[in-house]
């Protein structure tokens, strides 16, 4: 943390010097509310940091931020950047369109009730999602055998899993 302030400052300086797409991604570990319980001081100071370079910013570089909790990020980090996208979870319409594109070119050796998949799936963002397909294929191929309905099954409730312990405290 005592570093960030310092290592901004060579990001802003080579955003001045060179033209590109800058991402700050899990842009929360830096833009997190000020004044927050948990807030030293330091992160207070990174916030304050960043909206001073980025007003102070005049290169035609482009600068992007990402997070997947939004609701953390100090509020006036929203007004520096021209556009704000947001994109939602998918629908279980949605989440078997992306399992049926990520298995148009494999086999499945059961019936794969398509429905109650999406179902389990629901509340998985994209990445999630097809996540969990590659890792069902790939554990079929680890054990030499035809990828089934319960290897996709498994793998969302495990990537379900996963996700459960990485949730924020509140």
């Amino acid at each position: 943390m005592g570093e960030t302030g310092a290592k901004l400052r060579l990001i802003f300086d080579a955003i001045a010097q060179t033209r590109a797409v800058y991402l700050f991604d899990e842009f929360d570990s830096i833009g997190s509310e000020r004044g927050l319980s948990n807030d030293v001081g330091e992160i207070r100071r990174v916030v304050n940091s960043f909206l001073q370079m980025v007003e102070q910013d005049e290169s035609d570089s482009l600068i992007i931020a990402a997070t997947n909790h939004p609701t953390i990020l100090d509020r006036a980090l929203f007004r520096r950047f021209d556009d704000i996208v947001e994109y939602s979870l998918p629908t279980e319409k949605e989440i078997i369109e992306a399992l049926n594109f990520k298995f148009t070119s494999k086999r499945i050796a059961d019936v794969v009730k398509w429905d109650v998949l999406a179902k389990r799936a629901k509340g998985l963002s994209y990445a999630d999602v097809t996540r969990a397909a590659s890792d069902a294929i790939k554990h079929a191929l680890i054990e030499r055998r035809e990828l089934t309905s319960k290897d996709l099954t498994a793998a969302i409730l495990e990537r379900k899993g996963v996700l459960a312990h990485r949730k924020p405290a509140k």
